[in-house]
């Protein structure tokens, strides 16, 4: 990738009567992405229930994750697709946010984010964590998840917060928004997340991870009842 690149997340929740058109589009969606112009990356995400980090899915909630290569590509997505146009007229609520990454470890189906800006010195930051986890180790990994995604979404600083997955159980991933870095960097550090993580590291619960922090601008819409316009 280019240090160029500018990812964003699109996050649904669909109206009633678009129901099915969502589940849809998890399975066939990612035909319809495949000749998007400058899209290096993409995945098409499931949620949990409410959005939550959840064994429980949230056939209503979904999200969608892109990296391009440049953020006038970004932005055309997010102006011209007629993929977009059609998310939210499915949508009872639709955010969406630009992204560039400042921090980055690991990988992702075997795609890498670069470091494209610097540490923000002030504002808003994003953090995306994903991992694929190993069959002998989901048991153990969910009997911690709802201590950690409690402690989350009640949070001093986390102003938005949502559980996402390309499958259930095993392939899962955590999206949030802060007010600052000092925030997420209190909650990484402490609590049932800090123990989640080291348990995580010590026994080896991932065969794939990817941590990934971001300077996000351009926020658009509603979500979980906040106006970010």
């Amino acid at each position: 990738m280019q240090p160029k690149d500018t990812s964003i997340v699109l996050l649904v929740k669909f109206k009633p009567s678009f129901f099915l058109w969502g589940l849809l589009q998890l399975a066939f969606g990612r035909f319809f992405m495949r000749k998007i112009p400058g899209l290096n990356f993409f995945k098409l995400l499931g949620s949990g229930k409410n959005g939550g980090f959840t064994l429980k899915p949230g056939l209503n909630h979904q999200g969608l994750f892109c990296c391009f290569e440049s953020e006038k590509f970004a932005q055309d997505f997010l102006k011209n697709s007629n993929i977009v146009k059609k998310y939210k007229r499915a949508a009872e609520e639709f955010f969406s946010v630009e992204l560039k990454s400042y921090s980055t470890r690991g990988t992702w189906s075997q795609n890498t984010i670069n470091e494209v800006t610097t540490t923000p010195d002030a504002g808003p930051i994003a953090s995306l964590t994903r991992a694929s986890i190993k069959i002998t180790k989901a048991r153990k990994f969910w009997s911690l998840a709802p201590d950690s995604e409690n402690s989350l979404s009640s949070f001093k600083g986390c102003f938005l917060s949502i559980g996402l997955g390309e499958a259930p159980i095993l392939r899962q991933a955590t999206f949030s928004i802060w007010n600052n870095a000092d925030s997420l960097n209190t909650y990484a550090r402490t609590g049932a997340h800090l123990k989640a993580i080291k348990m995580a590291n010590q026994e080896e619960f991932f065969s794939e991870s990817m941590f990934v922090r971001f300077k996000p601008t351009n926020f658009e819409g509603v979500w979980q009842g906040k106006n970010f316009d």
